[in-house]
């Protein structure tokens, strides 16, 4: 079972961050999946759940796909556009039927287990321990809100109750308490 009650799973906040991880991606028995799998998690903020029983025609050729989340069970439309060219890439010897991210399991799609187990095995390459499944999830929204400052939108996104609570997920209520306590002192 992934521990997605971790708190300490932190985003990847920098472009090195992102990067160094891509390395690693890049060395594991199928780079081209993974490496596809992780761009796709850091664009648009869906569960791992979510994304790993996504089929090729789910999101090939759809403007606008809409699924239904695992966990809430509620639909939801999600915003790919920015990476055509990559799906067109990375499902270009794939049928509509086919799983987007296959297991090596005849007929199988990856587990959110699977996907945990090789992110521990990265974490451990970068020294880590605050990497897991909701890495991905967290890293697009702290660039989106980093870059954006949009903390509603960013709310409805993840179907949060609060923008504290959106805060909190994706570490920015860390930073700015660090940040604005920066050169702070009495006496």
């Amino acid at each position: 079972m992934v521990n997605n009650l971790n708190y300490n799973v932190q985003p990847l906040r920098t472009n090195e961050e992102i990067q160094d991880f891509q390395f690693w991606l890049r060395r594991t028995a199928n780079p081209e999946r993974d490496s596809f799998l992780f761009l796709f998690g850091i664009n648009n903020g869906l569960r791992i759940s979510d994304i790993v029983k996504l089929k090729v025609g789910d999101i090939r050729g759809v403007l606008k796909p809409i699924i239904t989340e695992q966990k809430t069970g509620k639909k939801k439309q999600i915003y790919i556009q920015n990476l055509k060219d990559e799906i067109d890439h990375y499902t270009r010897d794939m049928n509509d039927e086919d799983w987007l991210f296959p297991s090596r399991q005849q007929g199988g799609h990856l587990k959110p287990n699977t996907v945990y187990k090789m992110y521990a095995e990265i974490a451990k390459n970068l020294n880590r321990n605050d990497i897991g499944t909701h890495t991905l999830r967290k890293t697009f929204g702290y660039h989106y809100y980093k870059r954006t400052h949009d903390i509603a939108t960013l709310m409805f996104i993840y179907n949060h109750s609060s923008q504290a609570i959106t805060k909190r997920y994706i570490g920015i209520t860390e930073d700015e308490i660090g940040a604005s306590l920066a050169g702070f002192k009495l006496g």
